[in-house]
């Protein structure tokens, strides 16, 4: 099992920037693949971004405003979200996906953290 642990959402105004962090703890896979999705109220789960060791992609809405990074050493990602729009308001959820032999792709999920922009 992998336990994901988020922080850093809240409340911030139109073309405020905050910063997401997800730490990953337990059996932690070495071939996998961190990212972030978002659910606004009545919508469906949206992948943001996701990154491996060696890429990065985006959902269309946040390039060149969100940043997607990761602390290998400390089993980390984040995501750096600038010049927010009241349209990026949503529950934002960590995810984790790790590859074994033998059983494959496994799925995880933190429990989300709201983010809010408004004035």
């Amino acid at each position: 099992q992998v336990q994901l642990v988020e922080s850093g959402g809240g409340l911030v105004q139109p073309g405020g920037s905050l910063k997401l962090s997800c730490a990953a703890s337990g059996s932690i896979f070495s071939t996998n693949v961190m990212g972030w999705y978002r659910q606004a109220p009545g919508k469906q789960r949206d992948m943001v971004a996701r990154i491996t060791t060696g890429s990065t992609n985006y959902a269309d809405s946040v390039k060149g405003r969100f940043t997607i990074s990761r602390d290998n050493a400390k089993n980390t990602v984040y995501l750096q979200m600038n010049s927010l729009k009241p349209e990026d308001t949503a529950v934002y959820y960590c995810n984790y996906e790790g590859f074994r032999l033998g059983t494959g792709w496994s799925t995880y999920w933190g429990q989300g953290t709201q983010v809010t922009v408004s004035s």
